[in-house]
């Protein structure tokens, strides 16, 4: 039997036996009553949104999301275990540290105006200090912009390394394990998945070779972070669960504690989802690696990111006022510079809004950001208004969703040069 066949008399069977009118369950959702009807006619299928919100409000734990979301695929295949990604992108850890000191002189690197040696002890903190500034600049400039310009940058550091004294070596190839991770996370935002899961193999091998042994696991959480935003919820889990053994330091724990529970919330395994948040606020609410002397790992401009992972879950649950609640507390604590992160959970604001009847909030929040997306176009984001302009053209006849539509294809199918 098809899914829509299926999901229908289940969900109408959960409507009745939950003392429910089908006026009332409408209102309730804030769906038409018609377009529900047609839904448990079986003449309509549902959409995951809809799936979601239903699975919320009846207490299915997830069953009705299960009828109209494919099977997802083991956490040992698939885009969980995808290639490194084309070899134009990699670094090539090995072949640059077997490289003699010109190979970075002909480079022609420049600091301040002089050439420079790659024995040269101030190097490694100035790159250490570009870092800094290109993290930075990624939260207000287009990541095809900057993905040259690191790839470089890696390039260089590694062979740092190569020709540095063994003192000096592990720091070098850890920083450069940094770079290639921001890279891939740059690669993520362009729309290269290939590229983004190369470079973060890339910077799991190149802090092993620098002795660190946890940034390998932090690529699990990385990987997780393109599994979930494939839809891929078991593999998602699979992977975060992989990065919470108890010997890794409390950060990464917690990152991969609130990806987790991202993974949950795709299927609506509401219990799971919340004891993850839970797991991910416990090793998170005494993090001091803001302090330490080492970039931090994950997003440096979300204060809490348990707070606003909880923000992001309950919205994927089906549950969008208690959502909308929590991303408008957090959302005025992130850093007015952060345009990046801002237009990230901005949009996931705006969609909550949006699900929650409050349409003509959702389009105001949502005409904000749109100004910004030209200058940090983003491709995870773009899938979150892709889904807000779906929730929108419920509410065509709505003058706010009309004026706003325009806008969100432009961002959407930006215009061919």
């Amino acid at each position: 039997m098809s899914t829509t066949l299926r999901f229908g008399p289940e969900l109408r069977r959960l409507r009745l036996e939950a003392g429910l009118t089908l006026t009332e369950f409408s209102v309730a959702l804030n769906y038409d009553k018609g377009h529900l009807s047609k839904v448990e006619r079986g003449e309509r299928s549902a959409s995951p949104e809809l799936a979601r919100r239903c699975d919320a409000f009846l207490g299915a734990n997830g069953a009705l999301q299960r009828l109209v979301t494919r099977p997802e695929t083991d956490s040992d295949s698939g885009a969980a275990e995808s290639p490194m990604g084309p070899s134009r992108w990699l670094v090539g850890r090995r072949e640059v540290l077997s490289a003699a000191t010109g190979a970075l002189i002909d480079l022609g690197l420049k600091l301040g105006g002089q050439a420079v040696s790659s024995t040269d002890d101030p190097l490694l903190p100035s790159f250490r200090m570009q870092f800094d500034q290109l993290r930075q600049l990624g939260q207000s400039t287009a990541p095809k912009v900057l993905l040259p310009l690191l790839a470089t940058q890696t390039r260089m550091i590694t062979g740092l390394a190569a020709d540095a004294r063994s003192a000096h070596r592990a720091p070098a190839l850890l920083l450069a394990s940094r770079f290639a991770e921001f890279t891939g996370w740059m690669a993520q935002e362009a729309g290269d998945i290939d590229a983004a899961l190369g470079w973060t193999g890339e910077a799991a091998e190149l802090a092993r070779a620098g002795g660190d042994p946890y940034l390998g696991s932090y690529a699990l959480v990385r990987r997780a972070l393109v599994t979930m935003y494939a839809g891929d919820a078991a593999g998602t889990i699979a992977l975060a669960r992989r990065a919470q053994s108890s010997e890794l330091p409390p950060r990464i724990r917690g990152l991969a504690a609130q990806r987790e529970a991202q993974g949950h919330a795709l299927v609506g395994n509401e219990v799971d989802c919340l004891r993850s948040l839970d797991r991910a606020w416990e090793l998170l609410v005494g993090d001091d690696a803001r302090n330490g002397a080492e970039p931090v790992i994950g997003t440096s401009h979300v204060s809490d990111p348990a707070a606003m992972s909880t923000g992001w879950c309950l919205h994927d649950l089906g549950r969008p006022k208690a959502s909308a609640e929590v991303l408008d507390r957090e959302y005025l604590r992130l850093p007015p510079h952060a345009l990046r992160t801002r237009a990230r959970y901005g949009f996931r604001r705006s969609l909550a809004h949006a699900a929650s009847g409050e349409v003509e909030h959702a389009c105001t929040i949502a005409a904000e950001l749109l100004g910004v997306m030209p200058a940090v176009p983003s491709a995870t984001v773009n899938s979150d208004i892709r889904r807000l302009s779906r929730e929108l053209s419920r509410f065509r006849s709505n003058r706010a969703v009309r004026d706003l539509q325009p806008a969100l294809a432009r961002v959407l199918a930006p215009a061919q040069d």
